[in-house]
């Protein structure tokens, strides 16, 4: 049984309707934000250098921007209650663009860290919101498609962005990567306002709904399986470039391929899962964090082998990209009418998941290795799935 709820939420389009450019454009914000909230994992040697400090330390601009994320993902719909979700992705963009701008002419590490927190509101009101724009652009009998195309923008961020920042870092430097991904979210906020329809507030955003939603039978285990699902691989992720590193005679060209190995696995997998996920969410939610698990051990047991690692990263690459499809039409079918609510408490997993991993990480490599925050990830990541496998079982 579906969870529901008399509150009625945002207006979704109308059936046999797709706004393909709305969809569009969601993509790319997804692809913007993300390359910015994870180019720091790419060009970490660099950045900890030009710096002044440690990597572990210059690791810690993923947790800022997760940090923020966390304390905006449940606060968003109340601050802004009636503003047209439309206006707020415009807004939001335009806080990514300063945000990268700043980081490409910051001094120090201090002002790159308050940089990110504008980055952190950015990415939380985005996700926050994208399954209620989905809804709106593509229908709700379409959902899963729909959102496929944000977790799309994702992939194409690890195949192309992080790892085009990483390749750009080598010809210029990191602060110029900034500066461009800056630009290129700036004029994102024009398109975002030309191609996608008005999209209204939800009239069920308040600290009582969430609360209320996570009380509902299966969805508060659910979600705590999916914040250890996250943490699990963000603990690894989170420090891929030094655990990269750890092969034999790796120099910059066999990172940046592996790290788009990453990226090209997570966008077939986004194309493969997308179009079944609507039926089989349930079963991808426990296989899809085993089969990481496996792969973030293998990234120790094969480091002396290119050609493993490669295999291994594709495969990571391929399953944690759907964990967004998965976890979103979770949302989508379990409170069809809690879209908002949904959406933010997923975001508050997300974001509170990767703020503890980078942060944990930070410690456990600059203290004791990248192996053992590895471990630490695959055993989480085994936890997380089963935990949501149980949620799957308890029904209203």
């Amino acid at each position: 049984m579906t969870i529901t709820s008399p509150v009625p939420t945002t207006a979704s389009a109308p059936a046999g309707r797709m706004r393909y450019g709305g969809l569009i454009v969601v993509m790319l914000m997804s692809f913007l934000l993300v390359t910015a909230e994870f180019l720091p994992n790419g060009v970490l040697t660099e950045m900890a250098t030009a710096l002044g400090v440690t990597p572990g330390q210059a690791g810690q601009t993923v947790t800022v921007t997760a940090l923020v994320g966390f304390i905006v993902a449940p606060t968003i719909g109340l601050v802004f209650p009636r503003l047209d979700r439309r206006s707020l992705l415009v807004w939001m963009a335009l806080a990514a663009a300063v945000s990268n701008l700043i980081v490409a002419i910051a001094p120090n590490l201090i002002i790159v860290l308050l940089a990110r927190f504008l980055l952190g509101a950015a990415i939380s009101a985005f996700w926050s919101m994208s399954i209620t724009v989905a809804a709106r652009i593509a229908g709700p009998e379409r959902l899963g498609r729909a959102v496929m195309f944000t977790a799309a923008g994702t992939s194409l961020a690890t195949v192309a962005g992080v790892p085009l920042g990483v390749m750009l870092a080598e010809i210029v430097d990191w602060r110029t990567v900034f500066a461009i991904a800056g630009v290129a979210t700036g004029l994102l906020a024009i398109a975002l306002r030309a191609l996608l329809p008005s999209v209204p507030a939800a009239q069920a955003s308040s600290i009582r709904l969430l609360v209320d939603t996570v009380r509902q039978p299966g969805i508060g285990l659910g979600l705590i399986g999916h914040v250890f699902v996250v943490l699990g691989h963000f603990l690894a992720y989170t420090y891929v470039r030094l655990a990269l590193e750890r092969i034999p005679d790796a120099d910059a060209t066999t990172i940046v391929v592996l790290l788009a190995l990453f990226g090209a696995g997570g966008l077939i997998g986004n194309l493969v899962i997308g179009f079944v996920i609507d039926k089989t969410f349930a079963f991808f939610a426990v296989l899809a964090p085993l089969v990481i698990a496996v792969s973030v051990a293998s990234m120790l047991l094969l480091s002396g082998s290119v050609v493993g690692i490669a295999v291994v990263v594709f495969v990571w690459g391929f399953f944690f990209a759907s964990w967004l499809i998965v976890v979103n039409t979770w949302v989508g079918h379990r409170m069809p009418s809690r879209l908002e609510a949904g959406g933010s408490l997923v975001v508050v997993g997300f974001q509170g998941a990767i703020m503890l991993a980078a942060g944990l990480g930070g410690f456990l490599v600059d203290g004791a290795g990248v192996e053992v925050a590895y471990v630490l990830g695959a055993s989480l990541l085994v936890v997380g799935a089963v935990l949501f496998g149980l949620s799957n079982r308890v029904r209203g």
